[in-house]
């Protein structure tokens, strides 16, 4: 592993961390403590792998093509173990393996759930479920720009007027993509307002829809 590729990895784990706390904050504000704890340890599990991925060493060389897949490929495997830590230590006594496949499903943007009924779920689970897709959705989009050497020449013109990135271009337009993906999740989630649609609801929604995303806040949506 290159610190370039660690590096990558290590900022999704530190926006587990965020999201994590952003859910503690929104269990204690509606009193939803079943499952608090559950989010304490994501917290500290995704922060601890954030500041190692980011602060080991590693050889500089530029990593080759089959570095920067390995990369992505892993990050699909260990992002979504942390993913699933609130399900499994939840107080629905879902087993490792349900957890595991529905943080890949959210991730992954599949939309398949072991969730019979939502309607059982309590609401901070529910928009953990939701954030997991939005992850899952700017993590492909990082993915495109950081495997942008595999494409060919046309799309990479429709990003960029550079052949090949260096880790300072792939910085600068990761961080046009992320801004780009967090302002029309927040335009989604006003329209969904305007439109009367609860807030909370309008909130997952938003995570689901721009992320092309297949899970649902509720049963139903009629």
């Amino acid at each position: 592993m290159f610190k370039l590729q660690i590096k990558f990895l290590s900022f999704f784990f530190g926006l587990i961390s965020i999201l994590s706390f952003f859910n503690i904050i929104y269990s204690y504000y509606l009193n939803l403590y079943l499952n608090l704890d559950t989010y304490y340890l994501s917290l500290i599990t995704s922060s601890i792998l954030s500041v190692a991925f980011y602060t080991f060493k590693f050889n500089q060389k530029k990593p080759s093509i089959f570095d920067k897949i390995l990369t992505v490929f892993l990050g699909y495997i260990l992002l979504p173990i942390v993913l699933s830590i609130p399900f499994y230590f939840s107080i629905y006594n879902i087993t490792f393996l349900n957890s595991f496949f529905e943080s890949i499903s959210g991730f992954t943007s599949t939309g398949f759930t072991v969730f019979e009924n939502i309607k059982n779920i309590d609401q901070s689970l529910i928009l953990w479920r939701s954030s997991i897709q939005w992850i899952g959705g700017l993590y492909f989009l990082f993915s495109i720009v950081f495997l942008i050497d595999i494409y060919d020449d046309s799309f990479k013109k429709t990003l960029t007027n550079f052949i090949s990135f260096n880790s300072s271009e792939i910085l600068k337009q990761s961080i046009k993509v992320f801004l780009l993906y967090s302002v029309l999740t927040l335009v989604i989630f006003i329209i969904l307002n305007i439109f009367n649609v609860r807030t909370f609801d309008s909130l997952n929604l938003a995570f689901t829809l721009i992320s092309s995303g297949g899970f649902l806040p509720v049963n139903d949506l009629s």
